[in-house]
């Protein structure tokens, strides 16, 4: 899917004015017609793709895997080429950012094949509030998102039962579920009109949650990921069948995750060698785990805070700067 290749470099999107769809890397032929036919929405797709990389890196910054590889060239790089729990949360991630940054570019008038949403209005809204206002076209930048960031996928022909086909349906599945997750989280959002305030009339429109929001949805999703194997007819099953069956909003893995205590160049992990830890925590950043039974050393470092802050009549906040020596622990 899109999360494989061009997210990895998303400055190849913007090529001048127009990207130059030949030259962008890890297109497949069908997504390649696509951006010769939307070449205008090509710029979002690459915002989409920076907003993504940023997310996983904050979701997953007090993790063994911070988001993070080895290969210079890319974000995510040989990590993805396992079907791993991370690998599903990549694509679903992925995804979303393209679902996001395209509603979001309609809504502004940046793209010439969609304008503000047509989401029908809300049955529960109150009968006196307008039902307009210019929302985030949530529709059309799921749907774009199905069809390009799919396109990838659906052009392979693998034997029915294979790891390949697994793998394919692994993707699409995870890519549905990020482009659900944006789409579930859409909400209502409404502006007041009135006399001095008296919001005597109200205009509402739907309008995407933050991007943050997405993020935490994902990582809960990450958190319970199915794991999965093919089946003869060519379906996912559940390893563990005493478990339910994942829906389409639910993220799925092939493969388990590989160790991402030591940097492996084969698999892409960086390790946690070097990592700041947190001495007094019992959770995934504290030092026992995260330094995965290695120890860790200690050395202080010099913080600069604002401090003694007042504010003076009028109208502005004065501070002083503290200096303070503190401990840091990194993993050996």
């Amino acid at each position: 899917s899109l999360a494989m290749n061009p997210i990895q470099r998303p400055e190849m999107y913007i090529i001048g004015a127009q990207p130059v769809c030949s030259q962008l890397p890890g297109l497949s032929p069908g997504q390649r017609k696509l951006c010769q036919l939307y070449q205008e929405h090509m710029v979002f797709i690459g915002e989409g793709a920076r907003s993504a990389i940023k997310e996983c890196q904050y979701q997953f910054r007090q993790r063994r895997w911070n988001c993070s590889t080895v290969d210079n060239t890319s974000v995510f790089g040989r990590v993805m080429k396992i079907g791993s729990r991370e690998t599903a949360f990549t694509y679903a991630v992925s995804a979303a950012g393209v679902v996001n940054a395209i509603s979001r570019a309609c809504r502004e008038g940046e793209l010439s094949s969609c304008g503000c949403s047509r989401t029908a209005r809300p049955k529960d809204l109150p009968r006196d509030w307008l039902w307009g206002g210019c929302g985030d076209n949530v529709e059309y930048g799921y749907r774009f998102a199905k069809e390009f960031v799919d396109a990838k996928e659906r052009e392979k022909n693998y034997v029915r039962g294979s790891e390949e086909q697994a793998r394919m349906l692994m993707n699409l599945q995870n890519n549905e579920a990020g482009r659900r997750a944006v789409y579930k989280l859409a909400d209502v959002a409404c502006k007041c009109h009135g006399v001095s305030g008296s919001c005597s009339l109200k205009t509402c429109w739907l309008q995407l949650a933050d991007f943050r929001k997405v993020g935490d949805l994902l990582k809960e999703k990450y958190d319970s990921a199915a794991a999965m194997r093919i089946s003869r007819k060519g379906k996912l099953e559940l390893v563990n069948t005493r478990f339910n069956m994942p829906t389409q909003e639910d993220l799925v893995y092939v493969d388990p995750s590989p160790d991402y205590c030591l940097r492996n160049e084969t698999t892409g992990s960086l390790g946690t060698q070097g990592r700041l830890c947190n001495k007094t925590s019992e959770g995934m950043d504290g030092c026992e785990l995260m330094c995965c039974g290695r120890g860790y050393d200690q050395f202080k470092s010099v913080q600069v805070e604002r401090c003694h802050c007042k504010f003076h009549w009028c109208c502005y906040v004065k501070c002083k700067k503290c200096t303070e020596i503190v401990d840091q622990y990194v993993c050996k």
